[in-house]
C-alpha cells in the first residue's frame, strides 16, 4: 500500500482528530506516516513542499498556494476560536503591538490577524508558542501573541488579556475565524487527494464517535498539560467544520488569504 507523509501538530486537537487515519482505523487506499511537528516548521517546510499531506496556517497558504491545495477535512477554524493578545499588566492593543512582542510566528494566522488589527507593528519577534507565556512572565517582553492551549493557561502565569484577534476578526467579517486547513502536494494525483479528503473526515468523524479512543495517544505528546485543558483544547478547536469546512469557511478562508 501506498504510504503518504503526513504533516501535523503534537496538539491534542491535531492528535484527537487524525488518530483514527493514523492507526487506520478508518479506509483508506494508502497509509499515512505522521511528522508531529509545531505549525510554523510545518509552514516554512512547505515551501520545499515536503509533505504529502500537511497541515497548514491560513496565514501561510497564500505563499505556498502554487505547492498545495486545500482540502475540505481536517481543518481548524469557527468561533471563539482565535488568538490572544496578552502581557503583564492592561494596555491597549495598539500599545501592545507597538512595543516588543513575541509572536509565535511571521507565517502564522495569528501573526497575520495581529498585523490586520494593529498594523503598526514595534519589535516583533518570533519565539516557539508554548515558550510565550514565560517569557512574556519574565519580562523579556512587553507582550505576547498566544495560541493553541496557552490561551487556558496564561492567567497561571500572572498575565492579562490585552485582546481577542479571533473577536476583532468576527465583528469585522462576520466570519469563523480560519485558523489552519489540512492540504494535499499539488502533485499528489486528484484520486488519492479525493481519498485523503474522504479519510480525514472518517477519522474526524471516529473521534467524535469514540472520545476516549485517543486518549493515550492525546496524552503521549501533550505530557504537560492536564486532561482538563487537552479536552477544553480538543471541545474549542474540533467542531463541525472539522468535518467539512463548508462554504463559510471557504469564503472565510479566501477574505484572510486576500487581506
Amino acid at each position: 500500500m501506498r504510504e503518504l507523509t503526513f504533516g501535523f501538530s503534537p496538539c491534542p486537537n491535531d492528535t484527537f482528530a487524525f488518530h483514527a487515519l493514523v492507526h487506520g482505523l478508518v479506509p483508506a487506499p494508502f497509509r499515512v506516516r505522521p511528522v508531529l511537528l509545531d505549525i510554523e516548521d510545518l509552514n516554512r517546510r512547505a515551501h520545499a513542499a515536503e509533505f504529502h499531506l500537511t497541515k497548514l496556517s491560513v496565514g501561510a497558504f497564500a505563499t505556498v498556494g502554487d505547492r498545495y491545495r486545500m482540502l475540505r477535512s481536517g481543518a481548524a477554524l469557527g468561533h471563539g476560536v482565535g488568538p490572544l493578545v496578552v502581557a503583564r499588566t492592561a494596555m491597549s492593543l495598539a500599545d501592545a503591538a507597538a512595543r516588543r512582542i513575541a509572536i509565535p510566528g511571521r507565517e502564522t494566522t495569528a501573526f497575520r490577524l495581529l498585523r490586520l488589527a494593529a498594523p503598526v507593528l514595534g519589535e516583533a519577534v518570533e519565539v516557539r508558542y508554548d515558550r510565550i507565556l514565560a517569557a512574556v512572565e519574565r519580562g523579556e517582553f512587553d507582550a505576547g501573541l498566544i495560541i493553541h492551549e496557552s490561551r487556558f493557561t496564561f492567567q497561571q502565569h500572572g498575565l492579562v488579556q490585552v485582546a481577542d484577534l479571533g473577536d476583532w476578526w468576527e465583528r469585522d467579517t462576520g466570519l469563523p475565524v480560519p485558523l489552519a486547513g489540512i492540504c494535499a502536494r499539488a502533485d499528489l494525483d486528484p484520486a488519492t487527494a479525493v481519498a485523503a479528503e474522504r479519510a480525514l473526515c472518517e477519522s474526524v468523524a471516529y473521534a467524535f464517535a469514540n472520545r476516549d479512543a485517543s486518549r493515550a495517544y492525546v496524552r503521549s505528546h501533550a505530557q504537560e498539560l492536564s486532561d482538563e485543558v487537552c479536552d477544553r483544547h480538543i471541545a474549542l478547536y474540533v467542531n463541525e467544520l472539522s468535518l467539512d469546512v463548508g462554504e463559510e469557511g471557504f469564503r472565510a478562508i479566501a477574505r484572510l488569504v486576500g487581506s
